[in-house]
């Protein structure tokens, strides 16, 4: 909890220089600029496929955690699991543990009482205002906009979703809790798809737990089983169930039943293990090893793809260019003829300066023979000589002209060549001189 919490708060707040002309929050979801930042990943909307990678990646990672470990995101690092946790604890802190509570509840209503529920509900809010808070901080600059917040000024679009998220945690980890992963959850529906016998499950081991039954200290255990019907596991189990009826759709593999019943044994000096992770193999081949099977087709079959998933995005990044051009004809008027019989066609051009140095380029057209180009911009500007900022996107209007050509459409090419390197890029377009 500790782990997750602190990645969830704490990365808003680590910086990453990138330049003078860019921000320095490591990761950042920028919207009114149409960017996103990930350390030294800045994802453009052109580049939005990287983002599409990244999540099949994860998808495929996910499935992958499940065959070999079961509901390992569900039990450890789900955020509904992580705040449902850290609520218990406080919960348990103003209100004390689960026969505290559950005395208080028959008892009639006394100052003692509510000051424990009042402050319990009072701390929860607090969390959920923080954990709205910090969602907010993932797309604006951390600082600043805890600033903002310090002194009541922020936009209303800000405030509603730190307020939306703040109710929206209060109540899916103070009240609906479980019923979140069992009603409201799909991956509970179709994670079992992905077991197998290999699969690691919350397991209770029925040939030495039964019969169950009462234990007086001393007692002999003969034809009792170790499990002394204690119910303690069942008290710690967000999701309410009985594990010893069996593997079930609402387990979230957490292991809080096996550190319950661990406890128990410890005191009654028997051995622990009575509820443990196994697999399914394990439960029918109770002399099999207690290893894990990494070596089966599912699983390599999941690291096949995490492998080419994984090779096709590093090498997008690696061979990734700093300058991207583009390039829309004008589709009215589709050309204009001159007075001196000269054909102009007018094109839209967007150059992507991915760099956080201004940059200067030279715009070649080729294609048709003595083809003249003149570009508008704020004044005229020179072909071998276009400026654009530093992490920016320069929007040029360019007019190109030519004598008719025999062909009512041509196929020209646009290249923009950054000065005093050998980094340039190409966009195809067509020049139109006649309708037919």
């Amino acid at each position: 909890m500790l782990c997750t919490l602190g990645i969830y708060y704490i990365f808003p707040w680590i910086r990453w220089d990138r330049g003078v002309y860019a921000p320095d929050q490591a990761i950042l979801i920028d919207m009114p600029n149409r960017r996103a930042y990930f350390f030294f990943i800045d994802i453009w909307p052109q580049e939005v496929y990287y983002l599409v990678g990244i999540l099949i990646f994860s998808a495929v990672l996910l499935f992958f955690l499940t065959s070999v470990l079961g509901r390992v995101w569900c039990g450890y690092f789900c955020p509904q699991t992580v705040w449902t946790d850290l609520f218990i604890w406080v919960e348990r802190i103003f209100q004390g543990d689960r026969n505290t509570r559950m005395r208080r509840s028959r008892l009639p209503y006394s100052i003692n009482t509510i000051w424990r529920k009042i402050s319990t509900h009072l701390v929860w809010l607090f969390i959920s205002f923080l954990t709205g808070g910090a969602w907010v901080f993932y797309f604006n600059d951390a600082p600043t906009l805890f600033e903002h917040l310090i002194n009541l000024d922020v936009p209303i679009t800000i405030l509603g979703w730190v307020l939306a998220l703040t109710f929206s945690t209060y109540f899916m980890a103070a009240f609906a809790r479980e019923q979140v992963c069992t009603y409201v959850c799909p991956y509970s529906r179709f994670q079992s798809a992905m077991f197998d016998n290999d699969t690691l499950i919350i397991n209770y081991n029925k040939k030495r737990g039964e019969p169950r039954g009462k234990h007086k200290k001393g007692d002999a255990w003969k034809n009792n089983g170790h499990c002394v019907d204690c119910s303690a596991c069942v008290q710690v189990c967000h999701m309410g169930i009985d594990i010893r009826k069996g593997l079930q759709m609402e387990c979230v593999a957490c292991g809080l039943c096996i550190d319950a019943c661990n406890n128990v044994m410890k005191n009654l000096n028997l051995p622990k293990g009575l509820i443990h992770y196994s697999t399914f193999n394990q439960i029918n081949n109770p002399t099999k090893e207690n290893n894990i099977n990494l070596w089966r087709p599912r699983i390599l079959y999941y690291l096949t793809v995490l492998s080419l998933i994984g090779i096709v995005i590093l090498y997008g990044l690696i061979t990734r260019s700093p300058l991207e051009l583009h390039v829309l004809h004008d589709r009215n008027p589709l050309f204009v003829t001159m007075s001196n019989g000269v054909i102009r066609n007018g094109y839209d051009i967007k150059i992507l300066n991915k760099t956080y140095v201004d940059k200067k380029y030279t715009l070649v057209v080729s294609g048709i023979k003595d083809t003249e180009i003149k570009i508008k911009g704020l004044g005229n500007i020179e072909a071998d000589n276009i400026s654009v900022f530093a992490n920016s996107v320069a929007h040029l209007r360019v007019f190109a002209y030519a004598n008719k050509t025999e062909l009512s459409r041509r196929k020209i090419t646009f290249l923009i060549q950054e000065h005093n390197t050998s980094f340039y890029d190409v966009s195809n377009s067509i020049f139109i001189s006649s309708r037919n």
